[in-house]
């Protein structure tokens, strides 16, 4: 028997038994996914913070705390530590300005710059004392920390997360726990270019159609790109890293919240970061003939 044959028969062997089934129904299934590292060793988890940037409508540092922790709580063996968020930009700034390395603008071009002390030599009057020189001392309530805008700045600060003696200093402070740290990018995008829409149209019977079509558009959105890194809180040294990426666009009129934007990006990580620490089930159904 040629293969041709043998394969012309098994078709119609399986046309015959999918004619003679008269039931088709759906069973939900589970797979277990094996986590991406081993963290048997470790009965608590210390999401410390992230160094973030990309725009400041979003506070992503904070936010991946809240959210990761909260996943953690719900989807995790391991037992969340609850502490105050790392300002990680602000102490690898730090750390950049004792060993003497250049780093990111503390604020943005537009900012208005210190006035320089002029000469009082003969210009003050007789009892009244110079005024005093402007400082750059940061002003009690507003925001501080290098501003953080592309990847080249993220670059400068990525020297922390190699800082094995940090590390290790923050893991005997909770009693050297799984660490938890990274950066996360937020940043806006604008593009523009030919997308698919899907057009109504109605005949002279009032007939519905749905014709694709495209269309010239400019979108707005933003991009999302997070890198999780996990550190041994006993020794300091970074045992896994993983970085994703996420984008959204809309309409110009669709008015899409940066905020809101951050978490529909989430949705989609989260389950991928859970991945790395614990055991996952994907869920799915299979098409049984009867």
């Amino acid at each position: 028997m040629t293969a041709r044959s043998a394969a012309t028969i098994a078709s119609l062997v399986l046309t015959a038994v999918v004619s003679g089934c008269t039931n088709f129904f759906e069973v939900p299934i589970e797979t277990p996914i094996s986590p991406k590292m081993d963290v048997s060793r470790f009965q608590r988890v210390l999401v410390a913070g992230f160094i973030s940037g990309g725009t400041d409508d979003v506070d992503a540092n904070l936010e991946t705390v809240r959210l990761l922790r909260s996943q953690l709580r719900s989807k995790s063996s391991l037992r969340v530590i609850e502490a105050e968020v790392l300002p990680l930009a602000e102490l690898a700034a730090e750390q950049q300005a004792k060993t003497g390395a250049p780093a990111a603008p503390a604020a943005p071009p537009d900012a208005i710059s210190p006035v320089p002390a002029l000469s009082t030599a003969g210009t003050t009057p007789e009892g009244q004392q110079p005024p005093p020189a402007t400082t750059s001392q940061p002003v009690p309530g507003t925001q501080e920390g290098p501003r953080i805008r592309s990847e080249k700045d993220l670059e400068k600060y990525a020297g922390i997360f190699a800082d094995v003696a940090f590390w290790k200093k923050i893991g005997e402070e909770y009693d050297n726990p799984l660490i938890v740290t990274g950066t996360v990018m937020f940043t806006p995008r604008q593009t523009a270019g030919f997308v698919n829409q899907q057009m109504e149209t109605y005949d002279n019977l009032g007939r519905r159609t749905v014709v694709p079509r495209r269309v010239y558009m400019e979108r707005k959105g933003y991009a999302l790109s997070p890198t999780f890194i996990f550190i041994d809180g006993r020794t300091g040294v970074v045992i896994y890293r993983e970085t994703m990426t996420e984008e959204r666009l809309y309409s110009p009129q669709q008015n899409t919240p940066a905020l809101s934007s951050y978490f529909e990006m989430m949705d989609n990580i989260v389950p991928s970061f859970l991945g790395a620490l614990s055991t996952q089930k994907v869920r799915g159904t299979r098409t049984l003939l009867r």
